[in-house]
């Protein structure tokens, strides 16, 4: 039997963006709540947000709203996706 590989990396990306994101989440909240007021606590949590306004749909029979979405990266989010992809890559 043969496997689509595209649509297999494609489902692994999403998966590892996902919880990667997650993880630099984690990190992001760990590291405000317990490290000091320094400049390494600035560096790791100063984060570039970008966000898509409210999407709505109006269709006949339904009728949807979607939004904001935002995204907000920091180096411990990139840090999560690349620990995240490490053992994505290692274990599967």
């Amino acid at each position: 039997m043969l496997v689509d590989t595209r649509r297999r990396s494609a489902t692994r990306l999403i998966w590892t963006l996902v919880l990667g994101f997650f993880l630099g989440g984690i990190l992001t909240t760990l590291s405000e709540q317990f490290l000091p007021d320094s400049a390494a606590r600035t560096f790791l949590t100063t984060s570039v947000s970008a966000s898509v306004g409210p999407f709505s749909m109006d269709l006949v029979a339904l009728q949807f709203t979607l939004g904001p979405v935002g995204v907000e990266l920091n180096f411990l989010t990139l840090v999560g996706v690349f620990i995240v992809a490490l053992i994505a890559r290692s274990w599967i």
